[in-house]
C-alpha cells in the first residue's frame, strides 16, 4: 500500500480557476455582443436612408370632429403593404409604442407618447383587416388590427392591437365602411 499512497502524494491539484483567461474570454464576449448591436443600429439607419424618398406622414388638424371610435393599445409598426416584414422606418414609423387611436370623419389620429404622432387622412385610407403578424411580430390568428393606407405614392399596411382585442372586427367594419362611402363620393 505504501506506493499508492506515495502517488497520491505525489499528485499536486490544478488551479481552480485561470482568472486572466476568463476575463479575457469575458471581455471578448462583450465585445462581440458590442459589436453585434452597433451593426443592428447601422442597419436600422440605413434602412431609414433607403426609405427617405418616403414623405413624412402627416400631423392631425387642429379640429378633427365628434370621434367616431377610440382604441388605447399599442402600435406595432408599418410595412410596405402586402409584405409583413418589410418595415418602414422612416420618420418614426418603425418605432413600437403606446397608441391611442382616434377614428373620426376627417381621418385616423394615430397618438404614440413617446414617438412620434401622426394622421391618416380618409382619403388616404385604403382598407382594414385583421391578421396575425406585422414587421415581424406574430399574435393569434385575428390578432392585429392592420391598417392599410396610402403614404405619398407607396401604399402602407400600419399594425395596431388593443387592450380589449373584441373591438377590433368593430374597427374593421367601420374603416372599410368610411372608406367604401368615401370612394363612391368621388
Amino acid at each position: 500500500m505504501t506506493p499508492v499512497i506515495l502517488l497520491a502524494e505525489a499528485k499536486r491539484s490544478a488551479e481552480v480557476t485561470d482568472w486572466p483567461a476568463r476575463i479575457g474570454w469575458l471581455v471578448g464576449l462583450l465585445l462581440f455582443i458590442a459589436l453585434v448591436y452597433w451593426l443592428m443600429r447601422e442597419g436600422w439607419k440605413w434602412r431609414g436612408t433607403l426609405q427617405s424618398d418616403l414623405p413624412a406622414p402627416p400631423s392631425a388638424p387642429e379640429e378633427t370632429g365628434p370621434a367616431r371610435l377610440e382604441l388605447s393599445g399599442r402600435y406595432h409598426g408599418s410595412t410596405t403593404a402586402g409584405q409583413w416584414l418589410d418595415r418602414i422606418v422612416a420618420h418614426g414609423l418603425g418605432t413600437r409604442s403606446r397608441a391611442e387611436l382616434t377614428l373620426t370623419d376627417q381621418g385616423l389620429e394615430v397618438e404614440r407618447p413617446g414617438a412620434s404622432d401622426f394622421f391618416i387622412p380618409t382619403a388616404a385610407l385604403r382598407g382594414a383587416r385583421l391578421d396575425k403578424g406585422i414587421a415581424g411580430k406574430v399574435l393569434a390568428e385575428g390578432g392585429l388590427l392592420v391598417v392599410t393606407w396610402k403614404l405619398g405614392d407607396k401604399l402602407v399596411d400600419s399594425g395596431f392591437r388593443s387592450d380589449q382585442a373584441a373591438e377590433h372586427t368593430e374597427w374593421v367594419d367601420t374603416l372599410n365602411h368610411m372608406i367604401n362611402d368615401t370612394e363612391g363620393a368621388r
